[in-house]
């Protein structure tokens, strides 16, 4: 039966480490640990939870992309694991867009991030993958990667006038969308 973790919040000091490699993963605890990651991002409706967001540190973090209220635009993925992962190339290209993040609850910053990366890490069970992930995904891989080496998106951010409250954001979103059914409809 998977638990529901705690999530650590900006300033505890566990957000600012460099997460430990995992090199056990056939580990019951290591594998009971990553179903209780992966119920835990999808219960906080988060498309992206990483080990030190939970008070561990270690190199894992879960992708589980879907739409959400949170996320309402965003892909649908299967939540996987992604153990010592590693960017092995990137895009020049970089595009800002909005981020949140479930340790520094209700607040949103416009984020520079690649494109389109280049990624290798081990899957629960072991395999060694190599892939290559473009947009929101990549976008999500980038964020998690920067948990595991202690730093937060808000030392990603350009500028704090990029700043923006939880209740703002949705406001957007519902207007963005709102704007995008009235052009469907014309």
């Amino acid at each position: 039966m998977e638990k529901i973790l705690e999530i650590a919040e900006l300033g505890h000091p566990i957000l600012r480490e460099m997460a430990a490699q995992v090199k056990n993963l056939e580990d019951e605890e290591i594998q009971n640990f990553i179903d209780n990651l992966i119920a835990t991002a999808i219960e906080a409706n988060g498309v992206g939870l990483a080990a030190p967001q939970v008070y561990e540190s270690k190199r894992i973090f879960i992708i589980s992309s879907r739409p959400n209220e949170r996320y309402p635009n965003a892909p649908e993925m299967e939540p996987t694991a992604i153990i010592n992962p590693e960017i092995l190339s990137f895009s020049k290209e970089k595009e800002k867009d909005w981020e949140g993040c479930l340790s520094i609850p209700g607040i949103r910053g416009l984020v520079p991030r690649h494109k389109s990366i280049r990624v290798k890490y081990l899957t629960r069970d072991g395999k060694e993958i190599e892939s290559e992930f473009s947009d929101f995904i990549a976008r999500i891989f980038q964020h998690e990667l920067d948990h595991l080496n202690g730093t937060v998106f808000l030392d990603r951010m350009e500028s704090s006038l990029e700043i923006i409250t939880e209740k703002e954001y949705q406001r957007l979103i519902s207007k963005a969308m709102e704007d995008m059914d009235l052009e469907n409809e014309g």
